[in-house]
């Protein structure tokens, strides 16, 4: 299969060509960062999402079977600033809807890769994939929910997947954020009222490749498996594998201040659609973690 992929310059992308490589798939990259700068012996092309006629003349011209859409405005407190929201919104909407537009002038189908941050992160129950009760409480979560929206009105043959606190080996991340300041610092101070799993971008390419490559197309969810957690746990296992010393000191979101932006408390995902039709489910987050902290040693 022939798959044109958008944002490789990030943590998803960089995995999901590598995946598609490894299946013998033709992938084709691509990212607004120029060529030297994308370390992937790929097929690249350097991409502006936001440009309507580069999009539909890149798209137009490769005639891909399926596109996976990663690229994507990812900094959510900068998102939140008045000089960066026309660009989020080019970004994560605009952009999106060249490309849906773009994939149903060649009939090929598209995945979008979402957020949690869709929902307004109250109360304990998992969000379903299903869920329409949308409520964003920042401007990326409207970015991406108006993303989602633009697809949905564009074609029929698309796939939405919501992923949360992702890592991966190409890019910043939470773990390598902790890693460095457990360095540092003996104690830390980490919320706990934030609840959700983390999500490692090898693991997810391997499930969106096995997705793009059936005809099931809708609303996922997915995270690594082992259930819930807070980001105090999160770290907690972090600096343990890591064999860290550092002290973790759990405090509440308020306590913690800080951010620019609203974070939802519950980010919980329900991925027993997932298993419903058929697709492998993620590993546990802390088997994850272990061969994470092992890759990013290498």
């Amino acid at each position: 299969m022939k798959v044109f992929v958008t944002g490789v310059g990030g943590q998803l992308g960089y995995d999901v060509m590598n995946e598609l490589a490894k299946r013998g798939h033709e992938a084709i990259g691509s990212d607004i960062q120029p060529k030297e700068n994308i370390n992937l012996p790929y097929q690249y092309i350097q991409l502006d999402i936001t440009n309507t006629e580069a999009v539909n003349n890149v798209i137009s011209e490769i005639k891909p079977e399926a596109v996976i859409h990663c690229a994507a405005w990812t900094a959510v407190d900068a998102a939140e600033e008045e000089e960066n929201r026309e660009k989020v919104f080019a970004i994560n909407v605009d952009g999106t809807k060249n490309i849906a537009e773009a994939c149903k002038k060649c009939s090929c189908k598209m995945m979008y890769i979402s957020t949690d941050y869709v929902f307004n992160g109250q109360g304990i129950a998992p969000w379903q994939p299903d869920c329409k009760k949308y409520a964003p409480l920042n401007v990326y979560g409207e970015s991406k929910l108006r993303g989602e929206l633009a697809l949905a009105e564009t074609l029929e043959k698309y796939f939405v997947v919501r992923i949360a606190w992702v890592f991966g080996k190409n890019g910043n991340n939470f773990i390598k954020t902790m890693l460095s300041v457990g360095k540092k610092f003996d104690t830390l101070r980490v919320v706990n009222d934030q609840i959700g799993t983390p999500t490692y971008t090898l693991d997810l390419a391997r499930l969106l490749v096995d997705m793009i490559e059936t005809e099931k197309y809708g609303y996922y969810h997915a995270t690594n498996d082992g259930g819930y957690i807070s980001w105090y746990d999160f770290a907690c296992e972090i600096f343990k594998q890591a064999g860290y010393a550092t002290k973790v000191v759990p405090v509440t979101t308020e306590e913690y201040g800080l951010s620019k932006a609203k974070r939802p408390f519950n980010s919980r995902l329900d991925k027993s659609k997932l298993i419903e039709k058929g697709f492998e489910p993620l590993p546990d987050w802390k088997d994850a973690l272990r061969r994470y902290l092992k890759e990013i040693e290498e």
